[in-house]
């Protein structure tokens, strides 16, 4: 005797060989027994054999129209052998039996399964329904074909033109434009985003990097809705100076100058001016929560995302030839030694003379002209004197840095800046702490501090960058981290630091003016009337949505700068190029910020200079391979190896160096991210950001 039988949802037969209790002892055609229950049992019967049977039950089923059967089995639940007398019109074979019970098996929008071997027919409402969604899958996967060709072809579909970024960044997998993009890139051993290039839905590689951060972090577009432009209080006093600010060529957002007064006594006072945006934008007015859900401005190579509108920033920058409103902070000094005797700080108005500009002073102003006084530029005396109390300022952060067990900050590093026209990019090389720099990020640092102290004094709460002092290993504990209450930054050796001197362009410094101008304008009184009390909840919430919205920045300008490198290396026609020996298969170009990677390097001093070979780079992934071409039998450190990793705050130290040389050779393994190198002036970055600010 012969069994057709179900098990595990397919049908199969074989030859009885005995039968215990309710199980049979069954031999398949391949020769493999196993046990089969009474239940399982669709059909008994003794010819054909197995196999005949399944091949004949097999061209039944193929034949059946399930149209006309389900038309037969009428509304009531049947058993397959009841609805075969009624289709074969006779009582069925074994072989019409088991084809019938495949065909009714494989038809499950025509009939319901109820039991073994029991079934029912589909409504009729519920059948043509099916019946459409299969149609409609049928139609879908033709144009879903017709769009698989297309984009092997290097067509873009006219359906996807205007998701693309969409359908990189966010896809829904369910539409037939991605499966179409995602069978076409299988096909071609391809990823979207070389595919959407190929096809010209993303114009270029430097497009597709842009375009990812945008629909990632502005996806209402970058562009600013019309707002009215705040304005100053027309009473606020003018001060009798005439100030001047030192930026780079490029900087627009001009948040800070310097004014010097020589007072009857001898005694100097310097000013320190900043743009007051704050005495204009008031907390929840419509310009702060465009500001707020921005957090800062973004820069990168050749181009930036401002903070706020430009009609905004030109009313308070602090632009040659006009009387801005500012925030000055005022220090009086004893030239004999430099000290500050006092310090004040007020609301005015502040005659802007001059914007001194890197790019026309760079080789006029160094320390040789300093000293010598050589040389005819604007500003000279004033520049000569806050160069001296620069130093001053600088040797003292570092005799408190020393305090806090850490040693002096290296001078020998190399700041790149990027200039792009019209898609051609120049780099060019600052040393790192030449005077006009170190002019502007010893000032800023004071300014800072004395505010951060002001705060804390008038028990005002403040957003404020705090470095040393936690907990865990070393390199957790100098962990730059942003608290609402005054602590040490031992890495600038300063007791409290609060970023307020780049209102124009960072929300954590607009914050931190509005709890200033408190302290200025009400002293004891100040927090009554402060905007953010202590303990209040929504600091902590811009101190948590700027580090998220900080770090997003500052990834996406650490991606462009890498990307600019290697258009850079491709415009140069760089093949050789010369590198120094970060940490141990680290290695960053000379002449550009580029950090690559080399698996397998033999050992090398840190510091050393090789010689590479360039192999290939990769825009869209930002990946570049190179060979060790070269090392110097005396490997001697260049001028300007960088033998210790600063944090973004400008600390260094021998751990951190450690951790930080690992954290590189992570992201370059990524090929995602280039070294970000920062002045601690107000923390901006150097490539990108004006250089000394």
């Amino acid at each position: 005797m012969n069994l057709f039988f179900e098990e595990s949802g397919d049908f199969k037969v074989g030859t009885v060989l005995s039968q215990a209790g309710e199980a049979y002892q069954v031999e398949m055609a391949s020769g493999k027994r196993t046990k089969v229950k009474v239940k399982d049992v669709l059909l008994q019967y003794e010819k054909p054999a197995p196999a005949e049977l399944h091949e004949q039950a097999r061209k039944v089923a193929a034949e059946i129209d399930l149209d006309f059967l389900w038309e037969v089995a009428g509304e009531e639940e049947f058993g397959f052998a009841e609805l075969g007398v009624e289709y074969f019109g006779h009582a069925p074979l074994p072989f019409e039996a088991a084809g019938l019970i495949l065909s009714l098996h494989t038809a499950p929008i025509y009939f319901y399964k109820k039991g073994r071997g029991r079934y029912k027919a589909a409504p009729e409402q519920s059948l043509r329904a099916a019946q459409a969604g299969i149609e409609k899958k049928q139609q879908q996967a033709l144009i879903q074909a017709g769009y698989v060709e297309q984009l092997k072809a290097n067509k873009l579909p006219e359906s996807m033109q205007n998701i693309v970024l969409q359908l990189l960044f966010k896809p829904d997998k369910n539409s037939i434009e991605y499966k179409a993009m995602e069978a076409a890139c299988n096909e071609l051993h391809s990823s979207p985003q070389r595919l959407m290039l190929a096809t010209g839905g993303i114009a270029s590689p430097k497009d597709l990097h842009m375009s990812k951060f945008l629909f990632e972090n502005f996806p209402r577009g970058a562009g600013f809705p019309d707002v009215p432009v705040p304005q100053a209080p027309g009473k606020l006093p003018l001060a009798e100076v005439q100030a001047f600010s030192i930026d780079d060529v490029t900087t627009t957002e001009i948040d800070d100058a310097f004014s010097i007064t020589h007072l009857a006594d001898g005694k100097v006072k310097v000013g320190i001016h900043i743009a007051a945006p704050a005495l204009g934008i008031k907390p929840d007015d419509v310009v702060d929560k465009m500001a707020r859900g921005r957090m800062s401005t973004v820069y990168m190579p050749g181009d930036k995302i401002t903070m706020l509108p430009d009609a905004i920033v030109n009313a308070f920058t602090l632009a040659e030839g006009k009387t801005c409103p500012a925030l000055s902070l005022y220090a009086t000094l004893d030239p004999a030694d430099w000290s500050v005797l006092k310090t004040e700080t007020r609301a005015e108005l502040v005659p802007i003379a001059s914007n001194l500009r890197h790019n026309d002073l760079d080789e006029l102003v160094n320390e040789e002209t300093l000293a010598s006084g050589a040389g005819e530029y604007a500003h000279k005396a004033e520049l000569a004197l806050l160069w001296q109390w620069a130093q001053q300022l600088e040797q003292g952060r570092m005799a408190k840095r020393e305090g806090f067990g850490l040693k002096p900050e290296q001078n020998n590093r190399v700041d790149f800046n990027f200039y792009v026209e019209d898609d051609v990019v120049t780099v060019s090389r600052r040393k790192r702490g030449a005077p006009l720099d170190k002019i502007v990020a010893e000032l800023m640092i004071f300014a800072n501090s004395s505010w951060g102290k002001l705060m804390h004094e008038h028990g005002v709460p403040g957003i404020y960058r705090a470095q040393g002092g936690g907990s865990g290993g070393w390199a957790a504990k100098m962990q730059v981290r942003m608290v609402t209450h005054a602590a040490p930054h031992q890495g600038l050796g300063v007791d409290q630091y609060a970023w307020s001197t780049s209102p124009l362009r960072r929300y954590t410094d607009l914050v931190n003016q509005w709890q200033i101008l408190a302290c200025a304008e009400h002293g004891v009184t100040a927090p009554l009337v402060a905007p953010f009390k202590p303990k209040d909840a929504n600091l902590f919430a811009i101190v948590s949505a700027f580090d998220a919205a900080y770090a997003a920045y500052g990834d996406f300008q650490s991606n462009m700068e890498r990307y600019w490198c290697l258009r850079w290396l491709g415009q140069q026609e760089a093949r050789q190029v010369e590198a120094v020996v970060l940490k141990d298969e680290v290695l960053r170009l000379v002449d550009i910020p580029l950090i690559i990677k080399l698996p397998g390097m033999p050992q090398v001093a840190r510091g050393a200079q090789v010689k590479l070979d360039i192999l290939r780079w990769d825009e869209v992934d930002l990946s570049i391979e190179a060979r060790l071409l070269e090392i110097p039998v005396a490997a001697t450190v260049a001028a300007d190896a960088e033998l210790d990793y600063e944090d973004e705050d400008g600390a260094d130290g021998a751990p951190a160096a450690e951790a930080d040389a690992e954290a590189e050779a992570a992201k370059v393994e990524g090929a995602a991210d280039v070294e970000l190198e920062v002045v601690e002036a107000d923390g901006e970055a150097a490539a990108a950001a004006p250089p000394a600010d």
